[in-house]
């Protein structure tokens, strides 16, 4: 069965199946590299992880194609401010993503191409839209696409005829900022003419020295990598408009082709139920969150357990809960490991050519239908509470250690090691004074954490807090 997946164009969840019928080609709008990417961010990237997983252990070859934007308004205005040239700031800040894309457990794209590598194409792209009729050149050596020109404008984004009509009388003024006001029908750059305040970073043209608008490149290099028409394109649900409405303006005008056929846009991150930003100190970086004790794996864990169609709500109470979900996952798959004599580590490629989530296939159906991250989760332990694997067969454990793998592994969750001593076992009552204890102490209840400690410490047990978690440890 393949993926189904929601289409942001036709507002309707569709079977995805590669236009070539062998290999599924998508592009994924990536990051403006002059600061380091937030948890909002990497929202959509992990969103965006998951999605290529899920298509390849389901036996779906794929393409993946993330841009990296290195020139643009921000780029070249950051650059200016620390002194340094728009190739080393770039580069520094380049490095950073890739560190935390490493951390969070991403699999890297098959091709990520930079804007300032694909000038020449960018201005090849130009030359046809100009030629056709659907962009022109200003005095200034500016050069910007003609809205009127593309009949179909707005039908991602599904503006209202009102507002396209209110918007009509502005699509004759030019603006050559990357992002503009939502639901102006202004022309918007193609190029834009050398300034004084962009330094040295400019490139020449037939229209004169400039750069590439904002907007453009990923049109460019969608082209060079995936051709005129490619399977998926996506990004966060900010980008619909106006960057991808313009992608698809200047693409369709630019080509005979249709561009991407799907759209997948992952909805934005909240924070303690609010809007994220700078100003209210809530703007965090995964380096933010490993400072204050947390895991990468946790923040992926939390960042995948919404549906990528509803806004999520990071809080550090989340971080907590998926510190004990992965806790208990490691827990299983320890015992499970035990009941079935299995050592061995599982690399993705034996777990694709597996082929099966087996007594986890109710999660698997659940995945793949619309990528139900959180109802996939949820079977996940639905069967991890009804299975006790010591009454388990050897085979019957070594299936299900398999297909616990296979589900982590379209899930791209890490778990942490189990100490020897976590696994003796524990009676309920002290269980449940440590779990009391520890969700004191993450309400700050010093009081109550310490008395629960010393009950603990009176019965024979010993709690150990981890970077994980606790154990409970027999003195």
């Amino acid at each position: 069965m393949p993926l189904l997946l929601h289409d942001t164009l036709t507002r309707t969840p569709r079977p995805l199946t590669p236009l070539d019928g062998k290999t599924l080609r998508f592009y994924c709008c990536g990051p403006t590299v002059y600061g380091p990417a937030h948890i909002g961010n990497f929202r959509t990237f992990v969103a965006q992880d998951v999605f290529r997983r899920v298509l390849e252990f389901g036996g779906q070859p794929t393409l993946h194609v993330r841009n990296l934007t290195d020139v643009d308004d921000k780029t070249i205005r950051d650059s200016q401010k620390a002194g340094q040239s728009l190739t080393d700031f770039t580069r520094y800040w380049t490095e950073k993503f890739h560190a935390d894309c490493t951390a969070l457990n991403l699999l890297p794209p098959h091709v990520e191409p930079s804007a300032v590598a694909h000038i020449v194409h960018q201005v090849r792209m130009i030359e046809t839209l100009i030629e056709r009729g659907h962009a022109y050149a200003t005095a200034d050596g500016s050069v910007y696409f003609k809205v009127t020109s593309f009949a179909d404008y707005g039908r991602l984004s599904h503006l209202e005829d009102r507002e396209l009509k209110l918007g009509a009388s502005e699509a004759t003024r030019a603006t050559d900022s990357d992002e503009y006001t939502k639901d102006s029908l202004a022309d918007f750059a193609l190029w834009k003419a050398r300034k004084p305040e962009d330094g040295p970073n400019f490139w020449p043209s037939p229209w004169g020295e400039g750069r590439p608008g904002w907007h453009l490149e990923c049109s460019a290099m969608a082209l060079e990598y995936l051709g005129e028409d490619f399977d998926v394109h996506s990004g966060g649900i900010d980008l619909i408009f106006p960057h991808h409405e313009n992608e698809i303006a200047q693409s369709c005008c630019a080509t005979h082709g249709k561009f991407a056929h799907h759209w997948f846009h992952v909805t934005h991150l909240m924070v303690d139920g609010g809007k994220m930003s700078k100003s209210l100190g809530n703007l965090y970086t995964l380096e933010d969150l490993q400072k204050r004790g947390y895991s990468a794996a946790e923040v992926r864990y939390v960042l995948i357990s919404g549906h990528y169609k509803a806004p999520l709500n990071f809080t550090f109470h989340s971080l907590d809960a998926a510190r004990q979900a992965l806790q208990k996952l490691a827990k299983f798959e320890k015992a499970l490991r035990e009941a079935s004599g299995e050592t061995a580590l599982f690399e993705a490629a034996q777990l694709i050519a597996h082929g099966s989530a087996g007594p986890l296939q109710e999660a698997w159906d659940t995945l793949s239908d619309d990528l139900n991250v959180p109802g996939a989760l949820g079977a996940i332990f639905g069967a991890i509470n009804r299975t006790k694997p010591a009454s388990l067969s050897k085979e019957e454990a070594r299936s299900t250690l398999l297909s616990l793998h296979f589900m982590l592994g379209a899930l791209g969750l890490v778990l942490p090691s189990v100490p020897e001593d976590s696994t003796a076992d524990i009676p309920a009552e002290i269980a449940d004074l440590a779990e009391r204890r520890w969700q004191a102490k993450q309400s700050k209840d010093w009081p109550l954490a310490d008395t629960l400690r010393k009950e603990l410490d009176a019965a024979g047990w010993i709690i150990k807090d981890t970077k994980e978690g606790y154990q409970v440890l027999k003195k």
